[in-house]
């Protein structure tokens, strides 16, 4: 299943991004390798993720939280963490 997630960056900068198997993207991101951004800015930590029905629902989802401010992509770990916890 794909997931569209965000993960906090070293310099405390978020990344989002979309994968079909998180485990391995974050792996990927802690080696450097996962992306240009976030290969500088290692280690990153997982702090969202959502499944998606699709790749391009994922993709679409991605594009739609890359638009969000820095606030509203924090409010939305906030309370996606109150939902997991």
């Amino acid at each position: 299943m794909p997931y569209t997630y965000i993960v906090q960056c070293a310099d405390d900068t978020l990344y989002t991004g979309w994968t079909v198997d998180l485990e391995k993207r974050m792996i990927a991101h802690n080696k450097g390798i996962g992306a240009k951004y976030t290969s500088s800015r290692i280690p990153v930590v997982l702090v969202y993720w959502e499944q998606q029905e699709s790749q391009s629902t994922a993709q679409k989802r991605e594009a739609s939280i890359k638009k969000l401010t820095r606030s509203q992509k924090l409010t939305l770990i906030r309370e996606f963490t109150n939902e997991v916890t």
